[in-house]
């Protein structure tokens, strides 16, 4: 461990220790030949500067701390690119945490990150979280919380989202449209807002086409990012209700689970029964057939949020009034072989 202090630096060039700190940092009363001496002996000796005493002086670390629920979807691979660009190019170190879709898990994740005395959070929330005290407490306490993509209406911050209920609406309009009459979906559990609000959507949908809704052709992905659950339900509805033409899943590993079974059991997609996804994962162009699903823009919301969570860190730095923003993004449909006839 390198051990040079100030000090050391001033001792060897025979100046002050004050001469020598204020030369590291540019000081312009400082001449341009003794700053350089300063900092070719400073490398010489491999100083490197005190970074707790730095934060401490200047009340921030220059990191932020990010929660996800899953490392293994795409759709979170893409914002933490979106992320750790952006930051990077800000001046900012990055943590990332995974809570395993748990509440309990997140909240302890949360208070490690405030312990660790991080300068905001950015977090996508579990689908078990359903009280959101602890992220309240942070954002009382002057540590900025942004949300993005599972977010909750019940917490004053700012959010980085897409319309989860109109582009599950536009997914819906669109096997309708295709011909598609009895349509099933594989919503998420009943808490996370996104979940929701797609579900929502695909009610919507089918009501202002005229088609009533059929509350046994919902079935529950209760870990909406396991293909396995898309796997079982599709075994299931094609027991129950044989007769179904299409599914809208929440997601596209709940979509490939689908394709799976039914490429396992000899049942033709889209010939017998469409199958649509949501947030166009890599694997969506991998799977025969290729899915159809709605794609989300991961890597421009994992960008914006960090713009927008360094930006009101530096507005509580300077003592600004924080004004929270709701970015929406856009989505769009790919349509691919999976609903095309």
């Amino acid at each position: 461990m390198n051990d040079t202090k100030l000090i050391d630096i001033a001792s060897a060039l025979g100046i002050s220790v004050t001469t020598v700190s204020k030369a590291l940092k540019g000081y312009t009363d400082i001449s341009k030949s003794t700053r350089a001496k300063v900092i070719e002996m400073a490398e010489s000796m491999n100083y490197m500067p005190n970074s707790v005493a730095v934060n401490l002086r200047t009340n921030e670390t220059k990191t932020i701390g990010v929660i996800i629920p899953a490392t293994v979807h795409h759709f979170f691979s893409s914002v933490l690119n979106g992320i750790l660009e952006e930051a990077e190019k800000r001046g900012y170190l990055v943590i990332i945490l995974q809570s395993n879709e748990k509440y309990e898990m997140e909240k302890k994740q949360l208070a490690l990150l405030i312990q660790k005395r991080v300068d905001g959070v950015l977090m996508s929330l579990s689908n078990e979280t359903d009280d959101f005290s602890h992220i309240n407490d942070a954002i009382r306490k002057n540590t900025p919380v942004v949300l993005f993509d599972k977010i909750a209406k019940r917490v004053d911050c700012s959010k980085v989202v897409i319309n989860d209920a109109k582009a599950a609406f536009d997914a819906v309009s669109y096997l309708i449209n295709k011909g598609y009459k009895k349509i099933a979906h594989f919503r998420g559990s009943y808490v996370p807002q996104n979940s929701i609000d797609r579900f929502l959507g695909y009610k919507r949908a089918l009501e202002a086409h005229g088609i009533e809704y059929d509350s046994k052709l919902v079935y529950v992905c209760d870990n909406n990012t396991d293909f396995e659950d898309g796997y079982e339900n599709a075994q299931k509805i094609m027991t129950e209700h044989p007769d179904i033409d299409a599914i809208f899943a929440i997601t596209d590993l709940v979509a490939i689970g689908i394709i799976k079974y039914f490429n396992e059991a000899g049942i033709k997609t889209p010939d017998q029964v469409a199958v649509f996804g949501f947030s166009n994962w890599f694997m969506s162009t991998v799977i025969s057939p290729k899915l159809t699903t709605i794609d989300q823009p991961g890597f421009e919301m994992g960008h914006t949020a960090v713009s927008i969570l360094i930006d009101e860190i530096a507005d509580i730095k300077e003592h600004r009034k924080v004004e929270h923003q709701i970015i929406e993004l856009p989505t769009r449909i790919i349509e691919r072989e999976s609903t095309v006839k």
